[in-house]
C-alpha cells in the first residue's frame, strides 16, 4: 500500500512538473505574439496556458492585456479582475490596476475607472500617468453626471410641457364640447322660438280673419244719414211708380169699360 502512495505521488509531481513546463511555454509564446502584434494568437496562446494550469496569474493578467489591445473591454476587465487577488499585493498590483482603470475607462465606466486608479496609485504614489488617467475620468464623470442632469432637467420639462398641453388639449375639448352643446341648445331654442313665433303668426291671422268676418264694418253717422236719405227717395219714388201704375191701370179699365 505504501508503494502505491508512493507512484502515485511522484506521477502526480510529474504531472506538476509537466503542466507548469507547458503553462510557461505558452506564456512565453503568448508573449511573442504579442510583442508583435498577433494579438489572435496571443489570445489562444495564453488561454492554453491557462488549460496546463488554471491558476496561472501571469496568463490572466497578460490575457487582460490582450484583450485590452483587442478593445474588447469586458473580457478584459474580467481577466484582470481574475489575477487581482495574486497580483493586488505583488510587485505588478500597480500595473494591474493602472490597466483595470484604462479598460474601465474605454468602457465608459467612469466610477469604477476611478477606483481602479486610487488602487494603483495607493500601490505607486508616484506614478504621474495614472494621477493623469484619474483626473480625465473624474471629469468624464463629471461630465456625465451634468449630462444626466440636464437630460432628466429637460424630461421633467418635457413631461410637465406635455402635461400643460394635455391640460390645455383637455380643457380645449371640453370647453369645444360646451361651445357644441351650447349651439345645439341654442339652435333648438330658436326652432322652438320659430315655431311659437310661426303658430303665433297664424293664430293672429286666423284671429284677423274671424275679425273681419264677425264684425260689420262701421259707418259715421254722416254716411249713414246719407243712406237713410237715399232709402227714403227710392221708397218715395217706388211710391210714386206705383201710384202711376195704379192711375194707368185705372186709365186702361176705364178705356176697356168704355170700349
Amino acid at each position: 500500500m505504501k508503494k502505491i502512495t508512493v507512484i502515485l505521488v511522484v506521477l502526480f509531481s510529474v504531472c506538476a512538473v509537466c503542466g507548469a513546463q507547458t503553462e510557461r511555454g505558452s506564456v512565453r509564446k503568448g508573449n511573442r505574439d504579442f510583442r508583435k502584434s498577433r494579438f489572435d494568437e496571443a489570445e489562444i496562446n495564453y488561454k492554453k496556458a491557462l488549460v496546463a494550469d488554471s491558476t496561472s496569474v501571469v496568463a490572466d493578467y497578460n490575457l487582460g492585456n490582450t484583450y485590452f489591445r483587442m478593445e474588447n473591454y469586458g473580457e478584459a476587465e474580467k481577466y484582470y479582475s481574475a489575477a487581482a487577488d495574486s497580483l493586488a499585493k505583488g510587485e505588478h498590483g500597480a500595473d494591474l490596476y493602472h490597466n483595470l482603470g484604462n479598460s474601465l475607462l474605454a468602457h465608459k465606466e467612469y466610477q469604477k475607472a476611478i477606483e481602479a486608479y486610487k488602487n494603483a496609485l495607493r500601490r505607486r504614489p508616484g506614478d504621474m500617468e495614472t494621477k493623469a488617467n484619474l483626473a480625465y475620468a473624474q471629469k468624464m464623470l463629471e461630465d456625465q453626471q451634468n449630462q444626466d442632469q440636464q437630460n432628466q432637467d429637460q424630461n421633467q420639462n418635457q413631461d410637465q410641457n406635455q402635461d400643460q398641453n394635455q391640460d390645455q388639449q383637455d380643457k380645449q375639448d371640453n370647453q369645444d364640447q360646451q361651445d357644441q352643446q351650447d349651439k345645439q341648445n341654442q339652435d333648438q331654442q330658436d326652432k322652438q322660438n320659430q315655431d311659437q313665433d310661426q303658430d303665433q303668426n297664424q293664430n293672429q291671422n286666423q284671429d284677423q280673419n274671424q275679425n273681419q268676418q264677425g264684425q260689420q264694418p262701421k259707418i259715421s253717422p254722416q254716411a249713414a244719414q246719407q243712406m237713410l236719405q237715399a232709402i227714403q227717395d227710392q221708397e218715395k219714388d217706388t211710391q210714386e211708380k206705383v201710384k202711376k201704375e195704379k192711375a194707368l191701370q185705372m186709365r186702361s179699365k176705364q178705356k176697356e169699360k168704355n170700349w
